[in-house]
C-alpha cells in the first residue's frame, strides 16, 4: 500500500506496526523513524497541502483531529475523494485500539494484535507496582507556557502519571487539554514541574522562565528542583512511544519502586516487528 500521514503520531502508529516503508510522504513535524527523512514533505500538520497529497496517489491518508484545526485537512481529503481514515485518541485504551484499526486496514492484523498485546502488557506492569505505592505525588504537566495548557482528566498522561505512582495535579478538570493560568497551577502546589511544549525541542524549553512568575519561586517543586523538562515526542503524541515516556517519569519519580530507564536498551515494542 502507498500510505500518506498527516501527524507525527499517525507516522509512529504505522512503524510500530513495521509500515515505514509503506509511507510515501509525511507531514512537516513527522521526526520519527529516520527511515522518513527522505520522504516528501506536506506541511505542517495543520495545514496540509492536499494537492502534493493528491499528486502521491496514496491508497490510504492517515488523518487525525488530535490538534485543534486540523478539521479542515479532513475537509480538503472529502473533497477530493482521497481515501483516508481519522485517529483521535486521548487513552491508552484508544491508542491500542487505533493500533488494530490501523492493523485491519493495512491486512496486517495479526501483527498489530502482538504488538497491542506487548502494549497492554507493559501497562499492566507498570499499573501493579503503581498499587503498591503508598504516596502518590502530585504532577503538573505544562503543554504550553502562555497562555497556559495543561491536560485534563481525559488524557494519556493523567494515565501516565497514575501508571508512575503519581497524580496529574488537574485530573478533576472533565477535558482532555485544559487552560488555566499561573496563580491557579502555583496554589495547587505540585510536588513535580513537568515541562513538555508541544511541538518545541527539548533544548529550546528554558525552565528559567519559571522564576520569573509570580510567587513561583517559593512553590514546592520549584525549591526542592523537581523542575523536568521533558522530550515532547515521549509524551504528548499519543501513539505506543508514550511507554517510553512513562519508563522516564517513573523511574524519575520513584526510582526505588520502578525499573531505571535507559534509553539505549531501545523500545521493546519495536524489537517485536
Amino acid at each position: 500500500m502507498r500510505i500518506v500521514s498527516i501527524c507525527p503520531s499517525n507516522t509512529e502508529l504505522a512503524t510500530y506496526l513495521g509500515l515505514a516503508s509503506s509511507l510515501v510522504g509525511v507531514d512537516d513535524f513527522s521526526d520519527w523513524p529516520k527511515e522518513i527523512d527522505e520522504l516528501p514533505r506536506l506541511g505542517p500538520d495543520l495545514d496540509i497541502d492536499i494537492n502534493k497529497v493528491e499528486a502521491l496517489q496514496p491508497d490510504l491518508v492517515l488523518a487525525s483531529l488530535s490538534v485543534p484545526g486540523m478539521e479542515k485537512n479532513i475537509e480538503k481529503l472529502k473533497e477530493r475523494n482521497i481515501p483516508f481514515h481519522v485517529f483521535n485518541p486521548n487513552s491508552l485504551d484508544e491508542i491500542a485500539v487505533d493500533l488494530l484499526t490501523l492493523g485491519k486496514l493495512t491486512g496486517i492484523k495479526d501483527r498489530a494484535e502482538t504488538i497491542v498485546e506487548q502494549f497492554r502488557s507493559m501497562i499492566e506492569m507498570y499499573r501493579g507496582i503503581a498499587v503498591k505505592i503508598d504516596e502518590k505525588p502530585e504532577l503538573y504537566w505544562e503543554w504550553w507556557p502562555k497562555p497556559v495548557f495543561t491536560p485534563g482528566g481525559i488524557n494519556w498522561l493523567t494515565e501516565i502519571s497514575e501508571l508512575a505512582g503519581a497524580v496529574n495535579c488537574f485530573a478533576e478538570e472533565d477535558t482532555a487539554s485544559f487552560q488555566t493560568d499561573w496563580e491557579t497551577v502555583r496554589k495547587k502546589e505540585p510536588d513535580h514541574i513537568c515541562l513538555v511544549w508541544v511541538g518545541v525541542r527539548t533544548e529550546k524549553v528554558k525552565p528559567v522562565v519559571l522564576q520569573k512568575r509570580p510567587g513561583w519561586n517559593e512553590m514546592k517543586a520549584m525549591r526542592t528542583k523537581n523542575v523536568h523538562v521533558l522530550e515532547e515526542p515521549y509524551f504528548c503524541r499519543p501513539s505506543p512511544r508514550l511507554m517510553i515516556g512513562l519508563q522516564k517519569i517513573a523511574s524519575l519519580i520513584h526510582p526505588d519502586h520502578y525499573p531505571a530507564f535507559n534509553e539505549r536498551q531501545g523500545d521493546p515494542l519495536l524489537k517485536l516487528i
